[in-house]
């Protein structure tokens, strides 16, 4: 792809949201091959900002027969290499453009356990995400136009529309509701199958503002690790692991996911990923999905959680940003679209209406946060 976009888009990358310094050290790291031209730019800004630049080309077909016949101490030895690496990186900045979601549909349960504890968890959850400042992205390749459903150009148009939106005025719009998610300690949730309470008191709120994610636009905190009761009706399907789920629905006692299915069929392998270790059945996130120009789910995570007037509450790892005490080798945001076209629903803080069908309607945040504000920074 030759397009001016793609500039703008690596600028944003290394100026904005890694900030990088003169000096420090950048991962780039890049799945698929149609990412080279995003990687060329990027590795440009990188360089005219005075950092040090590593790329590293990785491919899912690769990356399959690696998983599929490696031993359980290959796989340690190979996530040991991939934290030295990442230990001595100041910035990663990732490119995500598979040309195949479901490469790794038919690996072995144990074997994907084993690189997810040995590889994924030390190299990303634990080192990456706590001690470097990063930013992933997907590619609009045409895996992603067929699972959006569209042609190729109009993902383009509509990726770009997502991607290089004025990151630093969504973020000062999100102030309000950061300030009244602080003062906050009940939540309760309702929706077509969905009744859910928890507390949020004392877990501190968190901007997502183009500094971890593009395309981004969520506020998130924790629930208390044991606070969760009740009943969620998740309406959006989900990639995880080369499978797609659909219909996930949780009963929760105490915070604990004590019953879990899906539409499908997949519900055997629903419980086969949460029961990898005794965290992955609490949830270690809450979140407001707030991106005025992203409205309808395609099966890809990084944009469906930031859907305007969507939820994801997330089985697994909590940020240090806002610790609720839950570990795991996961984190799984799953999403609950809650506009009139997907049934609607209401969120409350302390008994007191602040969303109705993904719409804020609480005085604080109803001017700040509508979708006209936020596109234009008012």
């Amino acid at each position: 792809m030759n397009d001016k976009r793609l500039s703008v888009l690596a600028k944003n990358l290394v100026n904005y949201s890694t900030q990088v310094k003169r000096g420090e050290k950048v991962l780039v790291e890049s799945k698929g091959n149609e990412t080279s031209p995003l990687v060329e730019e990027i590795v440009t800004e990188v360089a005219k900002a005075g950092g040090q630049p590593f790329w590293y080309y990785n491919n899912e077909h690769v990356e399959r027969r690696w998983v599929q016949n490696a031993s359980e101490q290959q796989i340690k030895d190979f996530g040991k290499m991939h934290l030295k690496l990442m230990k001595e990186m100041d910035c990663y900045i990732s490119v995500r453009g598979a040309d195949n979601s479901f490469t790794l549909a038919d690996v072995p349960q144990k074997r994907m356990d084993w690189y997810r504890k040995h590889f994924y968890f030390p190299v990303h959850l634990k080192q990456r995400v706590k001690k470097t400042r990063w930013v992933v992205m997907r590619y609009p390749n045409e895996a992603m136009s067929q699972l959006a459903e569209t042609s190729r150009e109009s993902f383009e148009d509509f990726y770009f529309s997502v991607c290089n939106i004025d990151y630093a005025r969504m973020s000062r719009a999100m102030d309000p509701l950061v300030k009244l998610m602080k003062k906050t300690d009940k939540v309760r949730i309702k929706s077509p199958g969905t009744d859910l309470t928890f507390s949020i008191k004392g877990i501190p709120p968190v901007k997502c503002d183009g500094h971890r994610n593009i395309p981004d636009g969520e506020v998130y905190t924790a629930p208390g690790k044991t606070s969760i009761n009740g009943t969620i009706q998740y309406n959006t399907p989900s990639m995880y692991e080369s499978t797609l789920f659909e219909g996930i629905r949780f009963e929760f006692k105490d915070g604990r996911i004590v019953k879990a299915d899906c539409a499908g069929g997949n519900t055997t392998k629903l419980n086969k990923i949460l029961n990898i270790d005794p965290g992955a059945r609490y949830i270690g996130e809450f979140a407001l999905g707030i991106h005025p120009n992203i409205r309808e789910p395609m099966r890809d995570t990084l944009f469906d959680e930031k859907i305007f007037g969507s939820f994801h509450l997330t089985p697994g790892q909590c940020y240090d940003e806002a610790p609720n005490g839950n570990k795991s080798a996961i984190h799984w945001d799953l999403v609950l679209i809650q506009t009139k076209e997907y049934g609607g629903g209401e969120i409350y803080f302390d008994d007191v209406l602040i969303r109705k069908d993904g719409i804020f309607v609480h005085p604080m945040l109803k001017d700040k946060l509508s979708a006209r504000a936020l596109r234009s920074g008012r």
